[in-house]
């Protein structure tokens, strides 16, 4: 038996998310269907992390236990020959068995796309939030080094979440522009249900002076959610590093 971590990469614009669901297309569901072409059984899918709907990721990683003695050169090929184009994997090896994709990450990176020209742009539509309003990114990534460190992010999380413990760290936080396009990057022990959206949902309602300066602290200390910005949209936010 071997256990083979396989990284993948994909465009979220078309899926429900990563996790299989009764009555909707998820990339899990599209990968183990390649997955069962390739080695004959429908082997279990492990995977690092849920994405929502229409979140995509530049680095998501997996694991599948198989008997079967084929080239990890020849298990990419073989993949993606039967993969859709808005999937891709990029890499296999093999790993340990006591390894695993979520519960032996270190941390996760994401990123979030803002495209902030005046005039929308067709081709950006699925892969950034459009945002007219201008922003002030010398403010923005001062105020969101307050994220930093280790808080109950309850007031940042979605309400349909069921999680207990909602203490996580973060580790860093930027806020960058190029040209029309502003990044925020954010890395973390972990995150919990709609937390980067909410956090830059929040970001931009500083941006728009909703929420006054020097008030993100006292805000995610009060963990109250409604204090919070929206949620951002999913289009723009990326899964962008796994760290182990």
């Amino acid at each position: 038996m071997r256990r083979l971590l396989i990284t993948i990469r994909y465009d979220g614009s078309a899926y429900h998310g990563w996790q299989v669901q009764n009555n909707a297309l998820t990339v899990q569901e599209v990968f183990q269907n390649a997955v069962e072409k390739v080695f004959n059984e429908r082997l279990d899918v492990k995977g690092c992390s849920r994405t929502d709907s229409a979140v995509h990721a530049n680095m998501y990683c997996l694991t599948i236990d198989t008997d079967m003695k084929i080239e990890n050169e020849n298990v990419v090929l073989a993949l993606n020959t039967y993969l859709p184009k808005d999937i891709a994997v990029v890499s296999c090896e093999e790993t340990d068995f006591d390894f695993h994709p979520r519960y032996s990450c270190k941390s996760k990176e994401y990123v979030y796309k803002i495209y902030n020209g005046k005039i929308r742009d067709p081709f950006l539509e699925k892969y950034a939030f459009h945002y007219r309003y201008p922003i002030d990114v010398n403010l923005l990534n001062k105020e969101a080094q307050a994220f930093v460190g280790t808080y109950d992010f309850c007031g940042f999380c979605s309400v349909k979440s069921d999680v207990e413990d909602t203490v996580r760290t973060v580790k860093s936080i930027s806020v960058t522009k190029d040209g029309d396009m502003v990044y925020i990057k954010v890395e973390a022990d972990g995150f919990l249900y709609n937390m980067v959206r909410i956090m830059v949902g929040t970001l931009l309602f500083i941006n728009e002076g909703k929420i006054k300066e020097g008030e993100l602290t006292d805000i995610i200390n009060s963990k109250e959610r409604k204090r919070a910005g929206k949620t951002a949209q999913p289009q723009g936010l990326y899964l962008n590093r796994i760290n182990y």
